[in-house]
């Protein structure tokens, strides 16, 4: 098995842009969407979790709210960001609950799962205040 990292591209074409500090996210835990041969869920989208995607995500057995301290994990809340697999967050899609993604954060290699009109219909776009 490859244990290769992928490059570190965006959905976009872009460099890959840390998706969080904290928490600290990514399948290294360095702050990431990057990826490698044995990463097999595919930690590659970064979203910006939402309460009913955390509950989907606990009902399919991956609970992303209770802390482990063990894992050094505080556990998430709505608004963090997160390096989801792709599969799960397409299955959230599908359910009408996939959270909103940063697609400067977001892995190239989501693109062999979700189609890239599908993540950019689904971006996040932070309030901005009216300088007006």
């Amino acid at each position: 098995m490859s244990v290769e990292l992928t490059s570190g591209r965006n959905v976009l074409g872009g460099p890959l842009r840390a998706c969080s500090f904290d928490p600290l996210t990514g399948y290294f835990r360095d702050g990431c969407c990057r990826t490698r041969g044995d990463d097999e869920g595919q930690h590659v989208v970064c979203a910006r979790v939402t309460q009913e995607f955390l509950l989907f995500s606990a009902g399919l057995g991956n609970d992303l709210i209770t802390p482990r301290p063990e894992w050094r994990f505080a556990g998430l809340k709505p608004g963090d960001r997160w390096c989801i697999c792709a599969s799960r967050w397409l299955e959230a899609w599908k359910a009408g609950v996939a959270p909103p993604v940063i697609l400067e954060g977001t892995h190239e290699k989501t693109l062999e799962l979700i189609p890239l009109d599908v993540l950019m219909a689904c971006a996040y776009q932070a309030v901005r205040p009216d300088n007006g």
